[in-house]
């Protein structure tokens, strides 16, 4: 296996992008491959023209989210067209959820007939053996009473997360619960939607909010929490909602695309409209305020998980995948109109 690493700006960038595609094409007609596969808005516009400029014989496309959901303006269309030009130059466009294939088809990103899921969707799955209920140092490490309320957050400290409603309603959270607790695992990234500096300073000021920053390892922080709120904006499919799970831990998360097919409604979390401060602190306060209820969806999520998004399952679903796309350069070419059920 080899790795090649290849600087890439993050945003729009139109020098170095034309750098970056230059480089993926030398690349690719250096080790002619006959399968490519490529995601995210730049790596996968930029992936995906280099890949059809050098005749890669099959070219994929993952779709694990669409970050113009949240952006307004000429940059909307830029994000857009983009998403549509990587989606044109696959033979197939992969995506990790329900909603989010219904979003990408109603917005014309791709046509429906050559986007697909695998299984129930995921990328990756999740590791049962790794993310787990059970006992977790953190809560000690914290110096947090088995009597207080851990309410969790694991992902990117951002706007599209969702991180300025949420402190607003914990703020209402630990007014009617003095012992709630706000664990957030994540890292302030500064990314477009970064947060604001006062809302960074209220983090780091209040002694009930505990911010790791990045960590390698999230499982037992999972473990320290009552439940988790992701109040985003846009998704994929969110991994961290079904790690918690994975841990016996309920999630309330929104309706937006991709994160609205993470949970079961009312069985193993709650769904809510993003956005909602009111919501997400009634929902809180009434899962923190039933034991039962709280430890009952926690179960049910686990078991969830383990039918549906078991690593090994999600991974096989793909090994076959690509091994059906093998199978087809074996026997024959296909052209950029096929459906995408040959491949899966």
């Amino acid at each position: 296996m080899e790795f090649i690493p290849l600087p890439m700006e993050r945003g729009i960038a139109v020098w170095a992008d034309l750098l970056s595609l230059l480089r993926l094409g030398k690349i690719l007609c250096r080790l002619r491959p006959q399968i490519a596969e490529f995601s995210t808005p730049k790596a996968g516009l930029l992936g995906m023209l280099a890949a059809t400029f050098c005749r890669v014989p099959r070219r994929i496309y993952l779709l694990r989210g669409l970050r113009l959901e949240t952006v307004r303006g000429f940059k909307r269309q830029v994000l857009l067209w983009s998403e549509r030009v990587a989606c044109t130059c696959a033979h197939v466009v992969l995506c990790n959820s329900q909603s989010l294939r219904a979003r990408a088809v109603g917005l014309k990103v791709v046509q429906e007939q050559k986007i697909t899921i695998l299984g129930q969707g995921s990328s990756v799955g999740v590791d049962l053996g790794r993310f787990r209920p059970g006992a977790s140092p953190v809560r000690e490490d914290e110096g947090w009473k088995a009597c207080d309320h851990v309410i969790g957050f694991v992902g990117r400290l951002t706007r599209d997360k969702g991180l300025p409603e949420l402190l607003e309603a914990f703020e209402r959270i630990v007014f009617s619960d003095p012992m709630a607790r706000l664990l957030l695992v994540g890292w302030f990234d500064a990314a477009e939607d970064a947060i604001s500096e006062e809302l960074r300073l209220r983090i780091t000021s209040d002694p009930r909010i505990r911010c790791t920053g990045f960590v390698y390892d999230t499982a037992p922080f999972y473990r320290a929490m009552d439940l988790m709120v992701l109040p985003t904006w846009r998704e994929g499919f969110p991994n961290a909602v079904l790690e918690a799970q994975a841990s016996g831990v309920p999630v309330i998360t929104t309706l937006a695309t991709g994160s609205r097919d993470s949970v079961i409604p009312e069985v193993t979390g709650l769904l809510i409209p993003p956005g909602n401060v009111e919501a997400i602190t009634n929902c809180v306060l009434k899962l923190l305020g039933d034991d039962a209820r709280r430890l009952q969806m926690g179960r049910a999520a686990r078991r969830w998980v383990r039918a549906h998004y078991a690593d090994y399952k999600v991974l096989r679903l793909n090994a076959e995948f690509y091994s059906g796309i093998s199978d087809s350069l074996l026997a024959g070419s296909c052209s950029m109109e096929e459906s995408p059920a040959r491949y899966a």
